[in-house]
């Protein structure tokens, strides 16, 4: 669930304040905490679920019964939901925590080291356009 959709400093903008870098990484680490929040009652609910369809299954009920049945949403819409929610949250935020890295006068090959990554990925988070 992204309730930042429409919001441009969702989407890695410099914030109103006009500043880049820490101002940016604040806001978009304040809405990877709300993503996960609201990722893990998505997963509580589809492990819910899943505890259901073990029940159904030792009962006896077969995988078509079971998904005719199913009520919306499916297992597996609910688990892609909340990976592709903390999927796009977590990265605005890495590239702006590389930002403000940056800005704060970490080098590009400390990023990489921090991060585990190349410092070409790195070069790469801090050339994206939001």
């Amino acid at each position: 669930m992204n309730t930042r959709q429409n919001d441009p400093v969702a989407e890695g903008a410099v914030p109103p304040d006009g500043r880049g870098g820490p101002a940016n990484a604040d806001v978009l680490l304040t809405e990877l905490n709300a993503q996960l929040a609201a990722s893990i009652v998505d997963l509580e609910a589809a492990r819910e679920r899943v505890r259901d369809l073990q029940a159904m299954r030792a009962r006896g009920a077969s995988w078509r019964e079971i998904v005719h049945q199913e009520e919306r949403p499916l297992v597996v819409e609910s688990l892609s939901r909340a990976l592709d929610g903390i999927g796009g949250a977590g990265g605005r935020f890495r590239r702006a925590e590389a930002v403000a890295l940056h800005a704060e006068g970490e080098t590009i090959s400390g990023i990489g080291r921090l991060f585990g990554v190349s410092r070409q990925r790195v070069s790469a988070y801090l050339q994206e356009r939001p």
